[in-house]
């Protein structure tokens, strides 16, 4: 596995190691924030990150707060197991394009790489060993691309595209070749908070499945829905709260 740390990446692992032989989990540690936001800042300009921020700090918080029952019975429901990763399978990392994760995966030599909550991979390190990287991405592809592709999904009434894509890794975003996807069911107790761990509920045996299937050369590329490509961000904190009242959208 080829990951950045969090609760999810416990998750996946967690679940894949009942069926594969994980050898090791090579974790990056997270962009810096101050460089992180310098760069949302070039792309997105000054105003729409401080939305964003003021989102993630004050609303976020709130939502995580008002959902910790159904977070705990989506977790229940689907048995996803979030303990911790043995310490001895772990390879931490500066950055996943760091030479470090290049000569790691050479010495390992992989048949599959499972990538999960890193930055973009670059083509030096997709390209050092034979494998195939595969990621589990939380939106229907390509029309969801980025973060929140089920939040999205929801305010542009596509309850059709709100879903998980496994897709194969290339230096893109989120636009590699896709394996599988799954849409997932919402109720009135799910909120901004909520949709990913039901995407990643959804995406883990599609994961599995995908993953048996390139081991044995039977694997299908399949045609991805119709719709334009969009690279996604975080809603800011006018623009949660303007969906939220006018389209019912938590």
């Amino acid at each position: 596995m080829l990951a950045g740390k969090g609760e999810s990446t416990n998750i996946v692992h967690n679940y894949l190691i009942e069926s594969f032989n994980i050898q090791k989990v090579i974790i990056e540690e997270p962009v810096p924030r101050s460089n992180f936001l310098k760069n949302r800042i070039k792309k997105l300009g000054f105003f729409k990150v401080l939305g964003q921020v003021l989102f993630q700090t004050f609303t976020v918080s709130y939502l995580k707060k008002r959902s910790v029952e159904r977070t705990n019975d989506i977790k229940r429901m689907h048995q996803l197991n979030c303990s911790s990763i043995n310490e001895g399978e772990i390879i931490n990392v500066k950055s996943v394009n760091d030479n470090e994760t290049v000569n790691i995966l050479r010495e390992i030599k992989p048949d599959i790489v499972i990538v999960n909550g890193t930055r973009i991979i670059s083509k030096k390190v997709l390209n050092c060993v034979p494998a195939k990287f595969i990621n589990m991405h939380a939106g229907i592809t390509p029309m969801y691309r980025g973060v929140h592709g089920a939040y999205w999904a929801l305010v542009e009434n596509q309850n059709e595209l709100c879903g998980t894509t496994i897709h194969f890794v290339d230096e893109g975003i989120d636009t590699g070749n896709i394996l599988k996807q799954g849409i997932i069911q919402t109720n009135e107790k799910d909120n901004f908070y909520t949709y990913p761990l039901l995407q990643l509920a959804i995406g883990l045996p599609l994961l599995k499945e995908a993953i048996w299937e390139v081991l044995d050369n039977k694997y299908q590329i399949i045609l991805p829905p119709k719709g334009e490509s969009k690279l996604r961000s975080h809603p800011t904190l006018l623009e949660y709260w303007s969906y939220r009242l006018h389209r019912n959208v938590k």
